[in-house]
């Protein structure tokens, strides 16, 4: 399974995304691969946010040697699953899309829920973590449960 977490800058939510499937995968002994990318290009080669880096820290995760990357629609070639953040990103993402096939492989993370942008609220990295993570859970439980 190779699955890509989506977000705006892949500063913040997508980079926690990716350290948080990749740690629950390793927990679990699955051989996943994982990666993030932003639908913009603003941080294209930078880390991720130092609060994301922090509170995945917290936890246990280092993200800090991720390095951040846009979204192109070869993304739809290279994955089999496509998490993005919210709707947004759901919408930019399915712009990108070529196919049917493309637009199946896209979902919200948290199904129906969307993970707010902490961005600008220093509070809100920790709530967004434990969000993220009960998702990568679930989605990992559902894949198993096929």
């Amino acid at each position: 399974m190779k699955i890509l977490m989506v977000c705006l800058g892949n500063i913040c939510r997508s980079p926690l995304a990716h350290g948080i499937m990749e740690h629950v995968v390793k927990e679990k002994g699955l051989n996943w691969d994982v990666d993030s990318a932003g639908t913009g290009d603003w941080h294209i080669g930078s880390p991720p946010d130092r609060r994301s880096i922090a509170i995945a820290k917290k936890y246990g995760i280092d993200i800090s040697s991720q390095c951040c990357r846009q979204f192109s629609a070869s993304d739809f070639d290279e994955f089999d699953r496509i998490y993005v953040m919210d709707k947004m990103n759901l919408r930019d993402v399915l712009a990108q899309a070529r196919s049917e096939e493309d637009k199946q492989k896209v979902r919200l993370l948290l199904n129906k829920e969307v993970v707010p942008d902490p961005y600008y609220e220093d509070d809100q990295f920790d709530a967004v973590f434990q969000m993220i993570e009960k998702g990568c859970r679930e989605i990992i439980n559902e894949e198993l449960s096929k």
